[in-house]
């Protein structure tokens, strides 16, 4: 049987607290989550073609250097 692998700085216990919190919540609670996530005015959302993703994520990467 194998292990979960988990990234750095998660475990099962930070993994179940996450699902709990999104499982709890009421549509109007997660709504309200999502508009604060996209009032943020120093990040952009945009859609990224698939094969893209893994350069953008280095370019990210690079930027918080």
């Amino acid at each position: 049987m194998s292990q979960t692998k988990f990234p750095p700085g998660w475990d099962e216990e930070r993994v179940r607290r996450v699902l709990a919190h999104y499982e709890q919540q009421t549509p109007e609670e997660a709504l309200a989550e999502d508009e604060a996530a996209f009032a943020d005015q120093d990040d952009t959302v945009m859609k990224v073609p698939h094969d893209l993703v893994a350069a953008v994520r280095q370019l990210i990467a690079k930027h918080q250097e």
